[in-house]
């Protein structure tokens, strides 16, 4: 079967850009939705100033969710149409409907993420919907891009979540996971991504996963993993989808966020620690170090009251790291 879309695009910038990996912050959708306390719109502006200043290519900037809901993101729109401001920054959202997907064409984003849950029970608790409702809200979407011109369509990447287990139902068929990877394709997605929404991973599963996937809808169609470290696999998991080719790894800053849908789904894998270990293994992120660091205290300085991870933040740089990643030590504790 075969699947024409616009992820061969994505892989050419890279090579054009000589970046191995492409590294996505989600705090500030998957990382804020997971805390109480709301930051504010000039410091989520902030925020990404200073990431995309660092070197980040990708930002999912929010979620075109019912503020009711999530009062976190109620200033999407705001920041998606800020963020679409700085030159060459890839600006994503999370779309659960056709309602959000124009809210998003309206802010002129790059790309819409669209959660589709493998595990149904989860798909009703966090979406409120079957999968069949869903595909056929994908379908809707789908539709609504295509309306536009070619050069303003954003990319369509169906999120695959619960891929690895969900903590409602427990174990996901890989089975499951394909169909659903091959329906998405079917029902117009330019890509689909797998999301290890509740932690349960581990590197085996990943790299079979993946080639199951791989092999149903094209190498092309599947570039990218969303990672949880709620197990403490997170960093192992990225190792694997690396070692197999996957070439985007979804992380937040200081490991903020989780899952609220899920049942003790907290610990999104740290974007300080995933830029150092791709980087000391000799793989190119395009990230400078001590502005990832400063868009960091950004964070620290708007949430003084949560919780930011990281060993690396708190280590600093050994003084053996290879010199395109041994920055300004001062920057370091």
């Amino acid at each position: 079967m075969c699947f024409a879309g616009k992820t061969e695009n994505n892989e050419l910038d890279k090579i054009m850009n000589k970046i191995d990996i492409e590294v996505s912050e989600v705090g500030l959708r998957d990382g804020l939705q997971s805390i109480s306390q709301i930051m504010p719109t000039e410091d989520k502006k902030r925020w990404i100033k200073a990431l995309a200043l660092a070197g980040i290519p990708e930002i999912e900037v929010g979620s075109f969710v019912p503020a009711r809901i999530f009062p976190q993101l109620a200033d999407t729109m705001d920041v998606a149409q800020y963020a679409r401001t700085i030159e060459g920054l890839k600006v994503a959202v999370l779309v659960p409907n056709l309602k959000g997907a124009e809210q998003a064409i309206m802010a002129r984003v790059n790309k819409l993420t669209i959660p589709f849950s493998v595990s149904e029970t989860h798909s009703l608790r966090n979406v409120n919907r079957t999968h069949v409702q869903m595909l056929n809200e994908v379908k809707n979407i789908v539709e609504l891009i295509r309306r536009l011109p070619i050069d303003e369509r954003p990319t369509i990447e169906g999120a695959l979540s619960t891929a690895f287990g969900c903590s409602i139902e427990g174990s996901v068929p890989e089975d499951r996971v394909v169909e659903l990877a091959v329906a998405l394709m079917e029902a117009g997605c330019d890509e689909v991504g797998l999301s290890d929404t509740t932690g349960y991973a581990n590197p085996v599963q990943v790299k079979r996963l993946i080639g199951k996937v791989w092999s149903a809808i094209g190498r092309e169609h599947l570039t990218g993993i969303h990672l949880h470290n709620t197990r403490g696999q997170g960093l192992a998991n990225v190792l694997a989808a690396v070692e197999v080719g996957l070439t985007t790894i979804d992380s937040s800053m200081g490991g903020i966020g989780g899952c609220p849908a899920a049942p003790g789904a907290s610990g999104n894998i740290v974007t300080e620690d995933l830029v150092f270990l791709l980087e000391a293994m000799g793989l190119k992120t395009g990230i400078d170090f001590d502005r990832l660091i400063a868009a960091r205290n950004v964070v620290a300085t708007a949430l003084p009251d949560v919780e930011l991870y990281g060993f690396t933040p708190d280590a600093g740089l050994p003084l053996s790291s290879p010199p395109h990643i041994k920055r300004n030590l001062d920057f370091y504790p």
